[in-house]
């Protein structure tokens, strides 16, 4: 679900750029979705072009992040916009990611539905730690760091989980995994193949 405007945004918000063109998602089973992919190592004018097309994808799917592997792009790059724990919304760009996640007495699972826009429609319970720290490079090769709470941890994991070919249902018991697939098989005419290029419940 996209963040409405109205909620207050959070400091460590970065900028996204104006959203580029709305390309296909590329959907799980599909090679790029399933290995490590490429570090960011030229931040030049396709990689805004990328990140643009990517916040415009996002948007149109009504997401709250994407990874470049989900339009088809080998380069480790996501993009989010995505409440916090205390519902300021926060958006922000991240290539190369490293992600920190609490460790002992720090750490504490939240169980929480969680969907991806690869394999559309479908949700189910999945747990993860409830707080989530990330750093990496923005577009332009600053320097950016997030934290997360709430939704923007369970995003923060998600997306860096693509960037490293991890896809949730991975994450989930054999029984969950085969529930979530036979979900999505359920509700797979509702989204085109070139979605959401082509909006959901609009087929040809």
């Amino acid at each position: 679900m996209a963040v409405p405007d109205a909620i207050p945004t959070a400091p460590q918000s970065r900028a996204l750029p104006e959203p580029g063109d709305v390309l296909p998602i590329t959907r799980w089973g599909t090679p790029v979705m399933h290995h490590e992919l490429r570090d960011v190592t030229e931040f030049d004018d396709d990689l805004a072009k990328l990140v643009s097309d990517m916040v415009a994808t996002m948007y149109a799917a009504h997401g709250v992040g994407l990874a470049a592997n989900q339009v088809g792009v080998d380069l480790k790059v996501f993009v989010f916009d995505c409440p916090d724990g205390d519902e300021n919304r926060v958006t922000g760009v991240v290539c190369n990611p490293v992600l920190t996640l609490p460790e002992g007495k720090e750490r504490h699972l939240d169980e929480a539905d969680e969907g991806c826009l690869s394999l559309p429609g479908a949700f189910t319970g999945c747990a993860r730690p409830d707080q989530a720290h990330v750093t990496g490079f923005d577009q332009t090769g600053a320097p950016v760091e997030f934290h997360g709470t709430g939704l923007l941890a369970r995003c923060l994991q998600h997306e860096t989980d693509h960037l490293f070919g991890t896809v949730f249902g991975d994450r989930l018991a054999e029984r969950a995994r085969k529930k979530l697939y036979k979900q999505h098989g359920e509700l797979a005419d509702h989204y085109p193949a070139d979605w959401p290029v082509t909006p959901a419940g609009v087929d040809d």
